[in-house]
């Protein structure tokens, strides 16, 4: 049995390199996917460069952008089905050493548990963030993993991500949570905080104009997936993952009505995600 790395990259040009520099890709039976999707720049051309003369490394350059579509493709299309776990990362993280080793041990060590999540490694709330996945049983899209066997039982019950969520992490805990089944079987000890697996995230920085649009649009994906976040919280409640739409857009009509921005400075980006949800129905 392999493990599979997949490496989400959408316009990472400049951090493409370093994020594959990180990962150990000559690990043997591991099979590293850098799943480049809806990308203009030169992504698949440095990712391509830096894995040159590395079998098990294969760079994907799929047209159609979206996170959530990208990890459906690379779940049902591009795995076997009978990997022993899979990895899943960002392409603009790098991952401390021996994380994949970490996440596939914790794994194994507790048959019971679906997923493991990496930890942040670095910005000024780092500690924050760990003790809420220790507490909450998250997962942070930059690096988690799941086991073989739950991958396994996605396959086959052909469950999907909605193509537009924003944010695959939140939805996949759920899932393993309450292993495949609606709220009401919900168990914590199912996703694993695993401490010796971790990654660190570029942070935004004055002295890079660059990060502050890398924010700013950051910001409004993150107000969009609250108001997503309300609707797949009723669907998983109620129905479970067969309840979950191909689109989210499908279901904006019934929910628009009901939301307003909240107070703040975050409403000024809950503002943006709405129309841009209106816009989408």
């Amino acid at each position: 049995m392999t493990v599979a790395v997949g490496i989400f990259a959408h316009q990472e040009e400049r951090r493409i390199a370093a994020c594959l520099a990180s990962l150990p890709l000559d690990r043997p039976d591991t099979i590293f996917h850098v799943l480049v999707n809806g990308t203009s720049d030169a992504t698949a051309a440095r990712a391509r460069a830096a894995a040159a003369d590395r079998p098990h490394v294969i760079v994907h350059d799929i047209a159609q952008g979206g996170k959530a579509r990208t990890w459906n493709h690379f779940v049902h299309d591009l795995l076997t089905g009978r990997e022993s776990a899979v990895i899943f990362m960002d392409g603009d993280a790098e991952i401390a050493a021996g994380s994949i080793d970490a996440l596939i041990a914790d794994l194994a060590a507790r048959p019971g548990a679906n997923a493991a999540a990496g930890m942040p490694m670095n910005g000024r709330k780092v500690e924050l963030y760990r003790a809420g996945l220790r507490a909450e049983g998250g997962l942070f899209g930059d690096l988690y993993a799941l086991s073989g066997g739950f991958v396994a039982a996605i396959r086959m019950r052909g469950l999907r991500l909605p193509d537009d969520l924003i944010g695959d992490d939140g939805l996949v805990a759920a899932w393993a949570h309450t292993d495949l089944e609606d709220d009401s079987q919900w168990a914590h000890d199912r996703v694993l905080a695993c401490e010796g697996a971790g990654f660190f995230a570029e942070q935004v920085s004055l002295a890079r104009p660059s990060t502050w649009q890398m924010q700013y649009k950051r910001l409004i994906n993150y107000s969009v997936r609250f108001y997503q976040n309300r609707i797949v919280s009723d669907i998983m409640a109620r129905e479970g993952p067969q309840g979950l739409p191909r689109r989210m857009a499908s279901l904006y009509g019934a929910w628009l009505l009901r939301w307003r921005p909240r107070p703040g400075l975050v409403g000024w980006f809950d503002r943006k995600a709405l129309a841009r949800m209106r816009k989408a129905q």
